[in-house]
């Protein structure tokens, strides 16, 4: 099966397991990949010529292909290969690449954005920003589409299952009742998912004149 997966979606499976295992202690350790993971802005400083824990904007998208255990991996590499796969095939290569590294990017933002308002000071890593992307495309394009939750396993709507996700991940959020979770980057890479795909369909807030050009694909939610 894993040979019939689409290239953008299989490369990135591919990219997230070497890396997480290259991150192991007994090869090159976590250590050497501090200046790839997401810093806060009111953390160390942004010093361009002394990468290490500060930011730093290739941060911005490297953050998401790192990841601090094998139980985050798996989910994250789970949902893209369950999400991923279809959106692909009906976006193509180069309309999924951008729109999966858009979501890691504006996870990233907001991220930065959110840290710089609490004062957190702690790096953030993990493909979940770009994951939750990839949650809210697959809800607009196929809402109807039943999918299974893990925990507890009950079928449910895909368009439902956004919702119940995105409420949750806001609940955590504001309470803090999950510590040491980017629940602002997870919902982040939602809407700078929302965002771009309403600028391909040339929705508000990004409305065109003469609407041609447009791929029928993009006009699959109601």
């Amino acid at each position: 099966m894993f040979p019939r997966l689409p290239t953008v979606t299989k490369a990135l499976l591919i990219a997230n397991v070497v890396l997480f295992v290259l991150q192991q202690p007994f090869l090159l350790g976590m250590q050497t990949f501090e200046p790839f993971m997401l810093w806060p802005l009111n953390g160390g400083g942004f010093d361009p010529f002394s990468p290490g824990q500060n930011f730093q904007p290739w941060q911005l998208l490297t953050y998401g292909f790192l990841h601090g255990g094998f139980t985050h991996l798996l989910f994250n590499m789970l949902a893209l290969y369950m999400f991923g796969a279809p959106l692909e095939l009906t976006w193509g290569e180069k309309r999924f690449a951008t729109y999966y590294l858009v979501c890691v990017a504006g996870a990233g933002l907001c991220q930065l954005l959110v840290a710089a308002l609490i004062g957190e000071g702690g790096p953030v890593l993990g493909a979940s920003g770009g994951v939750f992307g990839l949650l809210l495309a697959f809800g607009m394009l196929f809402p109807n589409q039943r999918v299974m939750l893990l925990f507890p396993p009950i079928p449910m709507k895909a368009r439902t299952f956004v919702i119940v996700f995105g409420a949750i991940e806001l609940m955590l959020g504001f309470t803090g009742w999950q510590p040491g979770v980017a629940h602002f980057a997870h919902l982040g890479g939602m809407l700078f998912g929302w965002l771009l795909i309403r600028y391909w369909r040339g929705q508000p807030p990004f409305n065109r004149r003469g609407g041609g050009g447009r791929p029928n694909h993009l006009r699959r939610v109601k």
